[in-house]
């Protein structure tokens, strides 16, 4: 069918954000068929649909989550940050808990969950690359990360293997694309952390989570000694030199993830090149007590910032949104577009789906958040936004509304 002939609908509401440029107040978004055609202000265009007090935003991007752990909310608590392992303990023996069928039912009620949120593109970890079936069937954008565990040379080299054939060979899907995840440098030999060193790929890594894994590489000592050791899997030949050399060693890779990064030297930085991104996870950081978040000082220094839920396991709830409104809480003396940014453009940017998504742009995917505003006024609509209004929000996927 040509666009001509396509179904054409124009849409209004008190301010639309389209990230890409200033917000509109009663501006309008005109979608014809799957696509954007336009974004017009006030009086260019009559529109079909008004939504009144709402917001129109581009669809919302959560780039770090791990759905098959939706089943542990509130089940492993966090923990302070000098106990960082024992939380992890909790994770494995909740893991050795779950039957095949449970881990699926999991990662589909947390993707259901992020689908009520109004997520549109979702970045998730897999263990065995599981979540690909259920994220390639439904009405979102995916990137599926392939786990990939194992500090020995043998449990590295097998960790490798399958990975790399699970990539392979991993059935075609038109919104879901396909990436690797060496785990961490606690838990990945430096050979696996280098395999997101391939121009294409996209990968993602856990880095500088915790005081532990700081000190553990920088002295092959601390609570990850003992951690490692009880559940057979300590090797210390296997440990990268430096939480940096993980960012260096893949200046050649193509899309890099670097989850968390909550004790990364500013110095680091230097090493980020335009296809590398920090994925914070806001109320997971402050529920395991860090210090405040460096990402402020890294998007001074040019680095990109995007936003992640991680898991239930850590997390009260799977709504990206709600962490953008946190970090407004916690720091509201940072800019409001930069914070909707981190959760619309700057995740499309990350996760590599930027043509398609992240902003309300003509040619784009038509995807787009209908989101409640208060009834009041306020010199920054962005703070209108942030502020955490009930209601519910109706959400747009490539032109069709989701039910």
């Amino acid at each position: 069918m040509s666009l001509t002939n396509q179904h054409c609908r124009t849409f209004t509401a008190r301010w639309v954000f389209p990230v890409s440029g200033p917000p509109l107040p009663h501006g309008t978004v005109t979608v014809r068929g799957d696509c954007i055609e336009s974004i017009d202000p006030p009086g260019t265009r009559t529109p079909d649909e008004d939504f009144g007090n709402a917001a129109i935003i581009p669809g919302l991007v959560n780039a770090h989550t791990h759905l098959d752990l939706s089943g542990a909310r509130g089940l492993i608590p966090p923990t302070d940050p000098e106990h960082f392992t024992d939380w992890l303990r909790g994770v494995i023996a909740y893991r050795r808990t779950r039957l095949s069928e449970e881990v699926h039912a999991d990662t589909r009620a947390g993707l259901e969950e992020c689908l009520w949120h109004g997520v549109t593109l979702l970045g998730d970890i897999s263990a065995d690359g599981g979540s690909w079936d259920t994220l390639a069937g439904s009405p979102i954008r995916a990137v599926v990360f392939r786990e990939m565990i194992g500090l020995s040379e043998e449990r590295a080299e097998a960790a490798r293997r399958a990975g790399w054939e699970w990539y392979a060979n991993r059935p075609t899907a038109e919104q879901t694309r396909g990436g690797i995840s060496p785990h961490a440098p606690y838990s990945a030999r430096e050979s696996l952390l280098r395999c997101g060193a391939t121009p294409g790929m996209r990968t993602t890594i856990h880095l500088a989570e915790s005081p532990a894994e700081m000190e553990l590489i920088m002295s092959r000592s601390g609570p990850f000694v003992e951690f490692l050791s009880s559940v057979g899997a300590w090797d210390p030949s296997g440990l990268i030199q430096s939480v940096g050399a993980v960012i260096t060693h893949n200046r050649t890779a193509g899309r890099f993830l670097f989850a968390h990064c909550n004790y990364l030297p500013i110095d680091d930085a230097r090493y980020f090149h335009n296809d590398m991104s920090i994925v914070y996870c806001p109320r997971t950081h402050a529920a395991f007590g860090h210090p405040p978040h460096p990402f402020r000082e890294f998007l001074a220094r040019g680095v990109r910032v995007c936003l992640g839920t991680d898991s239930l396991a850590s997390n009260p709830d799977l709504d990206i949104l709600a962490e953008a409104r946190f970090v407004r809480e916690q720091y509201p003396d940072f800019p409001g577009a930069a914070i909707l940014r981190m959760v619309t453009l700057s995740g499309a940017e990350a996760l590599g789906w930027a043509d398609d998504a992240g902003s309300l742009e003509p040619g784009k995917s038509a995807d787009l958040v209908v989101v409640p505003l208060p009834d009041r006024d306020d010199s920054d609509p962005h703070e209108l936004l942030l502020a955490d209004v009930p209601g519910i929000r109706r959400t747009l996927f490539r032109g069709e509304w989701r039910e």
